[in-house]
């Protein structure tokens, strides 16, 4: 009885490292296991923006994700992506990329 314990916890500990390995490999190549924003920004702040990143609704993350750098500080910001000066944004960059 002893034996099939330590059979067992063996296993556990085995499953749990592989699981914790698997995440950290993951991660190291630049998978996101999880919505990046949790607080979103909708007043208006575009004149501070340097860039933009869209990230769509994946298995990840059901949210469509919207991050903007700012030109100053670099810091990044989640827009709320149903702010209306927010979707005007995005329509000026779609609209410009598909110029080029």
């Amino acid at each position: 009885m002893a034996s099939s314990r330590i059979i067992i916890f063996s296993i556990v500990v085995l499953l749990s490292f592989l699981a914790i390995s698997e995440g950290m490999s993951l991660r190291s190549l630049g998978v996101e296991l999880h919505c990046r924003c949790i607080l979103t920004e909708s007043k208006p702040i575009g004149r501070h923006i340097e860039k933009v990143e869209l990230i769509p609704a994946n298995s990840n993350c059901q949210d469509t994700e919207i991050i903007a750098t700012l030109k100053k500080t670099g810091q990044e910001v989640c827009l709320d992506p149903e702010a209306p000066w927010v979707k005007k944004v995005i329509q000026k960059i779609m609209s410009s990329n598909r110029r080029r």
